[in-house]
């Protein structure tokens, strides 16, 4: 089948599409199972593989999953290509086991190098080993063995295209040699770019039996920086001068060899120097590098040499060699990791990452590549082979990951070396079929894919302004002639004008698209890699708004091994496993038809239960977790973001909740459980403990005060003297959030005995209690912070919390959004429940 200039403009619409010739596009592209643009047959690949979606049958039933995400990096599969960051596919085959069945259609918009679809494909035939190592540990659940078909799309074009050669099979005897062909091809245009003298100690000739120089191989040269001396303005060469040959440190203060001032690298300027670019054709400015080591081999041995007079004439010799063929000389985008390249080395365009050397191999091999598929290897090797590979003295050479930084010292390896080696690679982790369907374009329009017809999504999205996607993947798709349309890139990025705000837009809208293809009552597991509380409540009201219902969040606890609830925004130090439902559509329609009824609370509730885990192993002692999402403050919040995000005022407080869970629902250890689920528990609770320890509360503010309280006070009554030093180690609190103090927090939310202890009330004293306490919060509200103009710096946040609440039941937006635009912004980001309020009060007003 062949991709055409019709079938293109079928999807040339659709958000994402690359910018490309159609040419290019259609060059690259391997229909139907892989097009360098929206994939125009994906709905056809449904129609084959997918099973339509009948609710009046449908029992699927699920609950959340999480697994150790750390596993299978040195897979060979795992490192035959690199890329920004990917997930391991043996990490994501425990969660396709666990929510799919064989056969099912598993989708991941974000899909990188495709590790989705190889773990889809590798449930059908895992190694016995890992295969035994599942069953053990996945003991409690109900896997199915056989592959699943996967529809794997992302924004980029060279991931696609990386995808698509990890999921498809390749005639390995065909392959290698083809392969090897362009290899030698290769060798024998640019071989004698890789030739050095063998020498001795004392860098004379090695002479062999006829009498003449013996030849060696270059493995590697190293390149070092040149600076100029602030006091002498002479030149330095920096590996000269801050290597310590010994012990192979770099070191952070040096002498200039010239006038033994002393000096570290950022007092110096780098030497520029001027070369005419052949390419251009006209002269540029670039930082002066120069060869200080050339590591080579003859025979078996492996030796180092200082570059001599022949080498240097060598390297003048290929950089005055014109490029005739073709290589990509498109600019560098404007953005925070291109910079760096820019100033610091004169890096501008595409082909100046590599070394003149490299370049003339690249575009040799390029010339005798007959077939998309061997860009491949061209690109699993492009990294590695350029300027962005940092010589470590002292560790192994690498890129800086989520970078195009340039280093003080570079090594540049020997292409056609590392391209014979990459043959090897790629045959070692060729898979055996081909079960994929790949497409290029965003995320934010999925409409080629049609409605209910996904049986689950597995998807590791970019997360807020970790890694510039584009940005990095720059050089890679100027090779393939074919680049990413960054337009509607979720990333957090100044050069493209997206800040927070545009980011979440973008991730609600991609959310919609998975929410819209996802079957009903069907999951989606979301990993999230990043540290800053503010991109956390991004996604998680992305989820929201988009309609899916989060079930289970876990954070890796790498002591234990084992993964833990999160409950509050102040734990995204670590990778997140976040498990989501999109809701039954019979439950949507009531909720919708009903809004605002009472009962549909408490059909949310029910319905939340069936999804949340009944129990948890803690650790591989056999502990069981509690699980937060069965508590009834957990519950009470997921009753309440769901009403907001579609529009309704809650209908029931706090307090007439909690009254009505323990009415309605089974309570084991402060948690609640539907009757057919009560005794799986009861059983498990028989053998195993349960783990009070493991709730750990940041006290930072108000709100977390009360819940910390609640937990010290369930077991025991206490009196203020011995609840004060414990407050005070836990105390964390939050800058501008004004406090009460301890004494007041006890008496305004707890009772006291006789003996003067402090202890949690019944539900009606309770509740009379919340009474008293929000009519405060409210008096607080509505005489501190609706009056007045200008930002706040300081303020009780549960006083806007609840003057939020208040205002939103009576559809008073207005006073919602002028007191959010009062609150730094940064405050309003990072609390999940006032962004929640502001951002759809924003949209109501």
């Amino acid at each position: 089948m062949k991709l055409t200039k019709a079938d293109i403009d079928k999807v040339r619409h659709i958000e994402g599409f690359p910018i490309a010739k159609d040419e290019d596009i259609i060059a690259l592209s391997r229909p139907p199972y892989y097009t360098a643009c929206p994939n125009p047959f994906i709905e056809d690949f449904i129609r084959e593989h997918g099973t339509p979606y009948d609710e009046a049958t449908d029992d699927y039933h699920r609950e959340p999953f999480a697994a150790d995400v750390s596993e299978g990096k040195n897979d060979p599969i795992y490192n035959a290509h690199s890329y920004h960051t990917k997930v391991p596919y043996k990490a994501i085959m425990r969660y396709i086991l666990h929510y799919t069945k064989p056969g099912d259609i598993v989708f991941d918009g974000f899909c990188g190098t495709g590790m989705t679809g190889v773990a889809a494909q590798m449930c059908g035939g895992p190694d016995p080993a890992f295969k035994a190592q599942l069953e053990v540990e996945m003991k409690d659940s109900r896997i199915q063995w056989g592959e699943r078909k996967a529809i794997l799309n992302d924004l980029s074009p060279a991931a696609t295209f990386i995808a698509y050669n990890y999921n498809t099979p390749a005639d390995e005897v065909a392959f290698e040699t083809e392969a090897k062909r362009i290899l030698a091809e290769c060798e024998k245009e640019c071989g004698w770019m890789y030739e050095t003298q063998h020498v001795d100690e004392q860098g004379k000739p090695i002479l062999g039996l006829d009498g003449r120089p013996i030849t060696g191989r270059i493995n590697y040269t190293i390149w070092s920086d040149v600076f100029v001396c602030p006091s002498c303005s002479d030149e330095i060469v920096f590996w000269n001068v801050a290597v310590d040959s010994c012990s192979g440190e770099v070191l952070e203060e040096f002498s200039c060899p010239h006038c033994s001032s002393k000096l570290k690298k950022r007092e110096c300027a780098r030497a520029q120097e001027m070369q005419y670019d052949d390419l251009l054709n006209t002269t540029i400015t670039i930082a002066k590098q120069v060869p200080v080591l050339i590591n080579y081999s003859s025979g078996k041995r492996r030796y180092n040499k200082v570059p001599d007079s022949i080498d240097n004439n060598m390297i003048s010799r290929i950089n005055n060699k014109k490029v005739i063929e073709w290589v990509p000389t498109d600019k560098l985008p404007n953005g925070s990791n291109t910079e760096q390249p820019k100033r610091s080395h004169g890096v501008e365009r595409a082909y100046q990452f590599l070394y003149k050397r490299a370049l003339f191999v690249f575009a040799a091999l390029k010339k005798h590549t007959r077939s998309s598929r061997f860009y491949w290897l061209i690109t699993s090797i492009l990294e590695g082979s350029s300027k962005l590979n940092r010589e470590r003295p002292n560790g192994l050479p690498s890129k800086l990951n989520g970078t195009l930084y340039i280093s003080s010292m570079v090594r540049e390896i020997n292409v056609l070396d590392f391209y014979g080696r990459k043959i090897k690679r790629y045959l070692d982790a060729n898979i055996v079929t081909s079960n994929s369907a790949v497409s290029t374009g965003s995320c934010t329009d999925l409409s080629i894919v049609p409605g209910n017809s996904i049986d689950y999504v597995f998807t590791d999205p970019p997360f807020g302004s970790n890694i510039n996607y584009s940005e990095l993947s720059f050089a890679w798709e100027a090779w393939l002639s074919v680049k990413t349309n960054n337009k509607q890139e979720a990333i957090i990025n100044s050069a493209q004008e997206k800040q927070i705000t545009e980011y979440q837009q973008l991730m609600e809208k991609c959310f919609e698209e998975n929410y819209r293809i996802l079957k009903p009552n069907r999951w989606m597991t979301v990993e999230f890699h990043n540290s800053q509380n503010a991109v956390w409540n991004s996604i998680a009201e992305a989820l929201l708004r988009a309609g899916f219902v989060v079930a289970d969040v876990r954070t890796l606890d790498k002591k234990q091994g084992s993964f833990k609830q999160v409950t509050t925004s102040t734990a995204v130090k670590q990778d997140l496993v976040i498990s989501a439902y999109k809701p039954q559509e019979s439950f949507v329609r009531q909720f919708t038809e009903r809004a605002g009824s009472p009962e549909m609370v408490w059909e949310f509730v029910r319905q939340h239960l069936e999804k949340v885990p009944i129990t948890a192993d803690g650790n591989k002692d056999g502990v069981l977790d509690v699980i937060a999402e069965r508590c009834d403050y957990l519950l009470f919040d997921r009753m309440v973001a769901y009403h907001i995000m579609h529009g309704i005022s809650v209908p029931i407080d706090a307090h007439t909740f909690y009254a009505g869970l323990r009415q309605r629902f089974l309570e084991r250890d402060g948690m609640f459980f539907l009757p057919d689920q009560v005794t799986a528990y009861d059983e498990k609770r028989l053998h195993m403990k349960l783990d009070t320890t493991q709730s750990s509360f940041v006290v930072t503010d108000e709100k977390n005060a009360i819940q910390w309280l609640n937990y010290i006070l369930r077991d025991k009554p206490q009196t203020y003297q011995d609840i004060q030093p414990q407050y005070l180690q836990e105390l964390h609190q939050v800058k501008r959030e004004q406090m009460p103090e301890l004494l007041e927090m006890l008496k305004d939310n707890f009772l006291q005995d006789e003996q003067g202890r402090f202890y949690i009330p019944d539900l009606s004293k309770a509740a009379d209690l919340a009474k008293l306490r929000t009519k405060k919060l409210l008096k607080e509200f509505y005489d501190s912070y609706v009056p007045g103009k200008g930002k706040l710096k300081a303020f009780r946040m549960e006083a806007i919390r609840a003057g939020f609440d208040d205002c939103w039941n009576k559809r008073d937006y207005k006073t919602i959004i002028n007191v959010g635009e009062r609150l730094p912004e940064n405050v309003l980001q990072e609390d999940p429940a006032l962004l929640m309020y502001y951002d759809n009060a924003c949209v109501r007003n």
